[in-house]
């Protein structure tokens, strides 16, 4: 029950529609604000029950083929092509028709996956705060931490350490010797050397003479990650205005969401990923929904869209999420696993289902859409599912 400060006659009044409780709740805020008669609150929640009892859905309305058409003929105006993502330079993300393929097929990786990390407190307003963020996500590679050489004739890959960049990238430790030792313990692990150090520089080679080994360590050292997420190659920092004011807000090439929740100074609770799939193992299914449901209308509103009723979307979502999983609206997923067998030969490989549902012995109850055109029969929607009988009745 709410606890606004309104007489029991209007809160009995509200209370006695047919709104859902979030609507109910805004009508009595509205009630308490305005301070009105029990009359007048009568009248305000009448109304709006009205309106909310005539835009719910008629019975037996077929919803998914408005949705679909509703999604589709705006989707023929989308272009094909892949933009600049939020003025960001040099950040590309697939965006328009692409970008919703990839959405309805429920593709494991997307073309450009991406984070929109937010901060919290001091690391949102202090530019260095920041950055310390952004090394903590970002790849380190060896490769960008100094000079690589190699010495042929003593069989030594040399590796000479930036002390300007070890203390940008790690400004809370003072000894950038205790880094280049982090540094050469890595290199250690990954290669299975020894290496020598010697202040900021890191000597190591092959256990025998070979210069093909030799340089077999200079490519594996190369990919070597030092610090910061494999998977994410590069992070964007930008000052934006957000909800919360102006704050620090990083744009990553590259998406690791289970990973980068954990980092300090990230806000988890607005942070968030194009990728759905890894929303869905890091915050469920109901995340998942709602993360397919955001990215579908923001693809939609970049291209100029935005009439699209966010319900339809919704429907959408429903579908490929309902059972827990995320499925894919086609004949691997939502489509290719219908009841009904005609439907599902509507849609793609017509001969194989007909064939498979021919040797297993299924049948079909013609209850959908499909199946009802295609054998002719009036679809069972709307007026089309009201049986009319004229009955007699025998006079006393």
């Amino acid at each position: 029950m709410t606890n606004f400060d309104v007489t029991d006659g209007v809160l009995e009044v509200i209370e006695d529609t047919e709104l859902p409780r979030r609507l109910k709740d805004e009508v009595l805020a509205t009630a308490e604000e305005r301070d009105v008669t029990k009359g007048q609150a009568r009248e305000i929640a009448t109304a709006v029950e009205a309106q909310y009892l005539d835009t719910r859905v008629d019975p037996l309305d077929p919803v998914g083929t408005v949705s679909a058409q509703s999604i589709g003929e705006p989707g023929t105006q989308m272009t094909m092509n892949t933009f600049h993502y939020a003025g960001v330079a040099e950040m590309d993300v697939t965006q328009g028709l692409p970008r919703l393929i990839e959405l309805v097929d429920a593709r494991k990786t997307p073309d450009t996956p991406i984070m929109t990390v937010f901060l919290e407190d001091e690391f949102g307003e202090e530019r260095e705060k920041a950055h310390e963020v952004v090394w903590d996500i970002e790849a380190t590679k060896i490769l960008a931490l100094g000079d690589i050489s190699t010495n042929v004739a003593d069989m030594v890959v040399r590796v000479d350490l930036n002390e300007d960049t070890l203390q940008e990238r790690w400004p809370r430790v003072d000894s950038t010797n205790e880094i280049a030792g982090e540094v050469a313990e890595t290199i250690e692990g990954s290669l299975g050397v020894t290496v020598t150090q010697d202040g900021t520089v890191l000597e190591f080679g092959p256990s025998e003479p070979s210069y093909r080994e030799l340089l077999q360590l200079v490519e594996q050292l190369r990919d070597i990650v030092f610090k910061g997420i494999e998977d994410v190659t590069r992070v964007v920092i930008r000052r934006e205005e957000t909800d919360e004011g102006e704050e620090f807000v990083l744009y990553t090439e590259g998406s690791a969401f289970k990973k980068a929740l954990k980092i300090e100074g990230v806000d988890a609770t607005r942070t968030s990923c194009n990728n759905i799939h890894e929303v869905h193992k890091t915050l469920g299914i109901e995340a998942a929904r709602e993360a397919i449901i955001e990215e579908t209308m923001t693809t939609l509103e970049e291209q100029g869209l935005d009439d699209v009723n966010i319900r339809h979307l919704m429907l959408v979502a429903d579908i490929m999420t309902n059972d827990g999983t995320i499925q894919s609206i086609g004949r691997h997923g939502i489509s290719g696993n219908k009841d009904s067998v005609l439907a599902r030969a509507a849609f793609e490989v017509t001969v194989n289902h007909l064939l498979d549902a021919a040797v297993h012995g299924e049948s079909d109850d013609l209850d959908g859409v499909i199946e009802n055109v295609i054998v002719g029969k009036p679809v069972r929607l709307g007026t089309g599912d009201v049986d009319l009988r004229m009955g007699v009745t025998e006079s006393d």
